[in-house]
């Protein structure tokens, strides 16, 4: 795999930990048949899915709502965060969303916050952000702040790893994972990529982004305590050869998981864009695989459906959001519904 070089070298190029993939993998990927998994549109239905409305929270409770692919609605603290903001219907390149937003855009609370891992297209929608009223506070890596100024909004935070601001009564910590930035021909590794910590309320969230799997987790996990849940992406990651060094597996997620940490793992970055081979169920299947065989309790994957929300936290025990009952309240989470 090929290294940048010459006057295209990114100003972040010394953080990658691997070497991203480059032409003569493209040329190999192309010769193989692309990305693009088989039986995508019939498979799209077996994708579960959620309507329920948001309950209020209590103080000290926090939620997530999974939107789609890197997309929640993370409320602590008493405000609304969104992750990675994608609402389009498709993607450059064509490639078409596998299942609605799990929340309509009209149906969202006012966004106190917007965090963004990084600036691919799948995770830096500008169709998207376009809609946010331009004084939304918006939170980046180092370089990705200059796309959104010259976009008009004016309250935009760009952070290196491991610096912190508050917003909103959030703390907001940026942190390193492993992957790589490109929105251009010529702006590669320019700005930097990373994960987030949240934090209010004596509730604590890790938000993975993109990543492969790698040392940075366990650092993550040392330097920050008490990480409650970990949103982690489990899906894009076939044929590994070509995957690897940018993205991890279901089983790479459970491990990155521990290093951090975290108590629970709520999965992302699966069953919403086909980006890669692996068959679209498959993410969902072999995480919840790995979690039983690491021995962890089934109650803490929150494999959650498109549009389903787990609440955390005091004064009540985690529930699925839109259930009723201390059955329910006792319930996985696993969702069926569609």
């Amino acid at each position: 795999m090929s290294k940048a070089s010459g006057p295209r070298r990114g100003r972040f190029n010394d953080r990658l930990t691997a070497p991203i993939p480059g032409l003569r993998e493209m040329l190999r990927i192309t010769r193989e048949g692309g990305f693009r998994p088989k039986g995508v549109r019939e498979d799209a239905p077996k994708i579960p899915r959620v309507q329920a409305a948001l309950r209020p929270l209590g103080k000290g409770e926090a939620s997530l709502t999974w939107v789609g692919h890197a997309t929640f609605l993370v409320r602590m603290g008493g405000k609304a965060i969104l992750t990675d903001p994608v609402w389009s219907n498709r993607l450059p390149g064509r490639i078409a969303r596998l299942t609605p937003p799990g929340i309509e855009w009209a149906d969202l609370p006012a966004i106190d916050a917007v965090v963004v891992s990084h600036n691919h297209y799948d995770h830096q929608d500008s169709r998207t952000l376009k809609r946010l009223p331009r004084a939304t506070p918006v939170m980046v890596g180092l370089g990705g702040g200059a796309w959104f100024r010259k976009r008009g909004f004016t309250d935009v935070t760009e952070l290196d790893w491991w610096q912190s601001a508050r917003r909103s009564d959030v703390g907001f910590t940026f942190v390193p994972v492993h992957h790589w930035s490109r929105r251009g021909p010529f702006d590669l590794n320019k700005a930097l990529w990373g994960g987030w910590v949240m934090e209010a309320e004596g509730r604590k969230a890790f938000f993975g982004g993109d990543s492969a799997y790698g040392n940075r987790f366990k650092e993550v996990g040392a330097r920050i305590k008490g990480i409650e849940v970990a949103m982690m992406p489990i899906g894009a990651y076939e044929p590994r050869w070509f995957m690897s060094p940018v993205h991890m597996d279901p089983d790479e997620a459970v491990a990155a998981t521990s290093d951090l940490g975290a108590k629970a793992l709520a999965t992302m970055h699966w069953g919403t864009f086909p980006l890669s081979r692996e068959p679209v169920m498959q993410p969902v299947e072999r995480v919840r695989a790995a979690w039983e065989s690491s021995g962890r309790p089934r109650m803490d994957l929150w494999d959650l459906a498109v549009g389903q929300t787990r609440v955390w936290g005091r004064p009540s025990r985690d529930v699925q959001s839109g259930t009723e009952g201390a059955r329910k309240e006792r319930e996985e989470g696993s969702q069926t519904a569609r």
